[in-house]
């Protein structure tokens, strides 16, 4: 089993900064391809970004390419997404993910493990 704890969520002004952490206990996540996904109040688990198990590949949703870039420590088990040029619309509670199949997901199916989610608030 793999338990995830996301940090680095809070309130910041448009256009400003914040980097999340998703650290990983359990077992090592260095051959698992992981994920951010985000969720507003009112709407579905939307897909962020996803790395592959050795940040070789990423994938970045539309939404906020230019913007957010995703990384991995693997000898610190972690996962990181660097958010830049924040909006209001960002706002939403924010999940990270592991997939062990390898799949490089961005559906919520592809996912087998998740974290409980850090807020992220974007105030205009």
């Amino acid at each position: 089993q793999v338990q995830l704890v996301e940090s680095g969520g809070g309130l910041v002004q448009a256009g400003g900064s914040l980097r999340l952490s998703c650290a990983a206990s359990g077992r090592t996540i260095s051959g698992y391809d992981m994920g951010w996904f985000r969720q507003a109040p009112g709407a579905e688990r939307e897909f962020v970004a996803a790395i592959t198990w050795n940040g070789g590949f990423t994938y970045i949703a539309d939404s906020v390419k230019g913007r957010f870039t995703i990384s991995r420590d693997n000898p610190k088990n972690t996962v990181y997404l660097q958010m830049n040029s924040l909006k209001p619309e960002d706002t939403a509670v924010y999940y990270c993910a592991a997939d062990p199949a390898g799949r490089l997901g961005r559906t919520i199916n592809e996912y087998d493990y998740w974290g409980q989610g850090t807020q992220v608030t974007v105030s205009s």
